[in-house]
C-alpha cells in the first residue's frame, strides 16, 4: 500500500481543503496517510513554510499549495 505523507500546519485553510480531498481520494486508490504538522519542527518550517500544505511518496513532493484531486490521483495511479 501506498504511504503519503501530508505536510500541514494549524490555521491553513488550504490545508484542511487539501486534507478533505486525500480523505476522499482513499476511497478510489487507498493509501496510508501520515500527517505531520511542520510547526513542530524547526526544520521542517525551513522547508515547507511557504509551500504548505505538501503532498510527498517516497520521499518524492508531488503536489504543494493547491492540491488538484484529480492530478494526484492520476500520479497516485502510476505508482501504484
Amino acid at each position: 500500500m501506498l504511504k503519503l505523507i501530508f505536510y500541514t500546519r494549524t490555521k491553513c485553510p488550504l490545508c484542511d481543503k487539501a486534507k478533505t480531498a486525500l480523505i476522499e481520494m482513499r476511497s478510489e486508490n487507498p493509501f496510508e496517510l501520515e500527517e505531520w504538522d511542520i510547526d513542530e519542527s524547526d526544520e521542517l518550517t525551513e522547508k515547507y513554510g511557504l509551500m504548505i500544505p505538501v503532498v510527498e511518496l517516497d520521499g518524492e513532493m508531488l503536489q504543494y499549495g493547491h492540491i488538484d484531486k484529480f492530478e494526484l490521483s492520476k500520479r497516485l495511479q502510476k505508482k501504484d
